[in-house]
């Protein structure tokens, strides 16, 4: 790496010099992106996300547009190789046939997710380099590159930089404004300003006028979302409790044909009226028994075909209630889908809805024809995508958009248009083992209730299971590898909001009027 394609040497900082040579530079850079992980579950350790400055130095004294776009690379490269290692452990769940796998994930991933860096450090480079101009370029064109990481490609929005704000959820509710990709911009303005102090374009006034302009912009977003949230406990609707079951049932044994008897009758112990939950949240009035009972992603792990007797399940649906649970489905054609059934009393299928935003590679090949892979879940067969969100009705409930796995990563498309009371995630986590991504895809799906201020039920195989109210709050949690039910009242949703009414426009606009500022200063600046 030339030193000419990093470092400027008629512009060099005191870090710049002291990091004279080239692979101490990179190593630096990506070193910041993989400590910038630590801001996140489970760590939440919010300082670490200052690492973008490092980031945000670097860019400035690129010389070229080339050394900007590598610089953004490597830092992408150490934040989501730090971020995202724990996919390994899904191919070591059956790793004969695809630990040779391994590299790939760890580092071919995060190698192509950091392209999105790349592309966004050049693109800030080009617009404006130096002082608050080159700031503000570099927040606009990575919360951007957010946005297209989490649309393009089927999409893969994980470990946004609005979750570094998951220990102080006040900052978290502004959601219902922006979304993820709002705040994200928020915090990537925050977490780079301090970069301004590493640059001898920027003057005093200038370094200090950005560092309290994003302390007011915190502080103001702030104060909005602890308003927000109420002192008490939100509002419930009367009569509906939820428990939400966690089998704790191992990846390696779930597909085992000699224990998946064993699995279903654990469903149905912990299921049983008059069984006592493990975890009881505040709000059940006395006596209430659960009226809906929810079991994760693939709990039932037998092929459901339209013949397939359920009665043996009856056991679990409460009276006049309903049983929700994932299992694989086959319709007439002989097409598998990744489902989620609504189960009545007398073991009819109320309704089913089919995942449809599959895991590439996971539940399906991309390109099948020519790639010779086999999807890790269903083996030899692709799972078929469903239509999409869907408003789905139920017994003594408010209807439900249902959500399998890492559809509930997605903002903005989780509920139909005809909107639901309540989102349901249905997840099997336990593909990831003890590792931090149960801990994300928490916080993750955690989001969705704030930014569509609806309550969410999440029941996860191995955890983390919990039901949230609007404001994100959880009401009862299981652990992860715990195995017990919790029971739960349903929160009330609340009046639509911003978010849920216009999505991402507002996150556009801002963005446009972030790049159109930088030009005007770049412009001012006479560069």
């Amino acid at each position: 790496m030339p030193p000419s394609d990093v470092a400027s040497g008629r512009r060099r900082s005191g870090l710049g010099a002291a990091l004279a040579r080239p692979w101490l530079r990179a190593l630096a850079v990506a070193g910041a992106g993989a400590v910038a992980v630590a801001a996140f579950p489970p760590v939440g350790a919010i300082p670490a996300f200052f690492g973008v400055a490092v980031l945000a130095w670097a860019v400035r004294v690129a010389e070229t547009g080339r050394g900007a776009a590598l610089a953004g690379w490597l830092w992408g490269f150490g934040f989501h190789v730090a971020g995202l290692y724990w996919i390994a452990n899904a191919l070591l769940v059956d790793g004969a046939r695809y630990g040779w796998l391994i590299p790939f994930a760890v580092a071919g991933l995060p190698a192509v997710l950091a392209l999105f860096t790349a592309v966004a450090a050049w693109a800030a480079r080009r617009l404006a380099r130096d002082g608050v101009a080159g700031w503000l370029a570099l927040a606009a064109a990575l919360a951007l590159a957010e946005w297209l990481r989490g649309h393009l490609f089927t999409g893969f929005p994980w470990n946004l930089p609005v979750h570094v704000w998951e220990p102080l959820p006040a900052l978290l509710q502004p959601a219902a404004l922006v979304g993820a990709y709002g705040v994200s911009l928020v915090t990537l303005l925050v977490a780079a300003v301090p970069a301004l102090w590493l640059d001898p374009a920027a003057g005093r006034r200038a370094r200090w006028s950005a560092a309290a302009a994003c302390a007011a912009l915190l502080a103001g977003l702030g104060s909005w979302g602890w308003a927000r949230i109420p002192a008490g406990p939100a509002p419930v609707v009367d009569g509906a409790v939820v428990r939400v079951v966690q089998g704790n049932v191992a990846q390696r044994d779930k597909w085992n044909p000699t224990l998946k008897p064993r699995h279903v009758l654990r469903y149905l112990s912990l299921s049983a009226a008059g069984a006592p939950p493990t975890v009881r949240a505040d709000g059940i009035a006395p006596g209430a028994a659960p009226t809906l009972v929810v079991w994760p992603e693939t709990a039932v792990a037998y092929l459901i075909g339209p013949d397939t007797p359920l009665t043996g399940l009856a056991g679990a649906v409460p009276p006049g209630g309903t049983l929700l649970f994932g299992a694989p489905r086959e319709d007439a054609e002989g097409r598998v889908y990744n489902s989620v059934l609504a189960m009545a009393a007398d073991g009819s299928t109320r309704w089913s809805y089919d995942k449809a935003h599959l895991v590439p590679f996971g539940e399906y090949v991309p390109l099948r024809s020519v790639l010779p892979l086999e999807p890790i879940v269903q083996g030899s067969r692709d799972f078929t995508p469903g239509p999409g969100p869907q408003t789905l009705a139920l017994p003594a409930a408010p209807p439900v958009s249902p959500l399998v796995c890492y559809e509930a990563i997605f903002p903005g498309a989780v509920a139909a248009a005809g909107r639901p009371g309540w989102l349901l995630n249905l997840t099997n986590d336990a593909w990831y083992g003890r590792s931090s991504g149960p801990y994300q895809h928490l916080a993750i799906t955690r989001l969705r209730a704030i930014e569509e201020g609806l309550p969410i039920v999440r029941a996860a195989n191995t955890g983390i299971s919990f039901v949230a109210d609007p404001y994100g709050r959880s009401l009862a949690m299981l652990g992860l590898g715990e195995a017990g039910s919790l029971d739960a009242p349903l929160p009330r949703a609340l009046p639509p909001t911003l978010y849920s009414r216009i999505g991402d426009l507002g996150f556009l606009l801002a963005v446009g009027l972030l790049i159109a500022l930088a030009r005007i200063g770049r412009v001012g600046g006479g560069e």
